[in-house]
């Protein structure tokens, strides 16, 4: 058997299947100290770290919400905070059955002699870090690789080192007791249409499972983060259903159904786009043989965010805010949102060029 069996084997595929539970998705509240800062700078809050606890808190203590999440992705700060009464929110989490998750990446740097293509880096004492983790509580985890398209890109030297990558990333994780989340995101930059974005998806998945399986990775216990496939964010939108088509098409002709659970980034689409799009694939009448679900960060929490605006006196209307967003994903992840959940603010697009986590 060409996987790699280790002493978590069991472990890994009973936490990849419960996260990949229907009905339940992933929140990425794993924002670098950079990232939340220019999310707190929306809202004019300072970037300091009781701020950050702050925030962190209103989302996993929000009340009706952590039921329709299977897992949280944390940042390392975060895995070690407490709740303002001293709980940590590690155990916040578990009591509420939500597995903990860590972002383990260290970010992206360019590849020389490229049209400004990148590399993830982390793999530093990355086995260790992997065994502090899953000491603190942590059961899965997450790194982001980046591809772009224009005229050349992604080029072949691209695809490979990022599939590489992840793969050798995914071996770690397994070897340390981590679910690892392979995250190869496809930006959306660009003014290409839908059948490049496809076909570009189709490739890169194509070479990561490749990859997976040179590096005996046990695809059982492993989840996926891929985008979803839709024009470029130069080009005319298309609807739900066209996007559906296309991102599920991709996924059949690359995904082998070894992997329990698809877990999709929004990418900068709207908190009510992101649903909706996920609805539709939900809904579609074809042999989908993994879960189709969330792994969410700005389209569960720009609404809150803009409600909260870092005040005491708000947070119990930004958590209904928040539930609305968790429940609303939830029912999408079953083909049953019927829509109706967005407020002005879940219309607002999220994109953002060159998106840096």
């Amino acid at each position: 058997m060409s996987a790699f069996v280790g002493k978590y084997a069991e472990e890994l595929i009973k936490n990849a299947k419960y996260i990949a539970t229907p009905g339940k998705g992933i929140l990425a509240a794993d924002e670098s100290t950079g990232t939340i800062g220019k999310r707190l700078a929306s809202i004019n809050v300072e970037n300091i770290e009781s701020n950050r606890q702050a925030l962190r808190e209103l989302l996993f203590t929000s009340p009706n919400s952590l039921s329709f999440l299977s897992g949280v992705i944390l940042f390392e700060e975060t895995l070690y905070q407490k709740t303002s009464d001293g709980k940590p929110f590690v155990e916040v989490l578990q009591e509420n059955n939500v597995i903990p998750g860590i972002k383990v990446d260290k970010g992206t740097v360019e590849i020389a002699g490229t049209n400004g293509e990148t590399t993830t880096q982390g793999f530093d004492s990355l086995g260790a870090r992997c065994q502090q983790y899953y000491k603190a509580g942590a059961r899965f985890a997450k790194w982001r690789a980046v591809l772009k398209i224009g005229p050349t890109e992604p080029s072949e030297l691209s695809i490979q080192q990022n599939a590489q990558g992840l793969a050798r990333y995914a071996i770690i994780c397994q070897e340390n007791g981590l679910v690892p989340i392979v995250e190869p995101e496809v930006l959306t930059d660009g003014s290409h249409d839908i059948k490049k974005c496809a076909a570009v998806t189709e490739t890169v998945l194509a070479a990561v499972y490749k990859a997976l399986n040179d590096h005996h990775v046990l695809l059982e216990g492993t989840l996926l983060k891929p985008n979803m496939v839709a024009p470029g964010s130069d080009s005319p939108k298309v609807a739900a259903e066209v996007i559906a088509e296309y991102t599920v098409t991709a996924l059949r002709r690359t995904v082998p159904p070894a992997v329990p659970g698809i877990v999709f980034l929004s990418g900068g689409q709207s908190e009510e786009e992101a649903t909706v799009n996920l609805n539709a694939m939900n809904k579609l009448e074809v042999l989908k043989p993994w879960t189709l679900s969330f792994s969410f960060g700005r389209a569960l929490q720009q609404s809150t965010l803009k409600i909260w605006g870092g005040k005491k006196e708000n947070v119990a209307k930004a958590q209904d805010a928040f539930s609305v967003r968790c429940k609303a994903n939830s029912e999408a992840t079953l083909g049953k949102y019927t829509g109706g959940s967005a407020g002005g603010l879940a219309s607002e697009s999220l994109y953002v060029k060159g998106y840096k986590y």
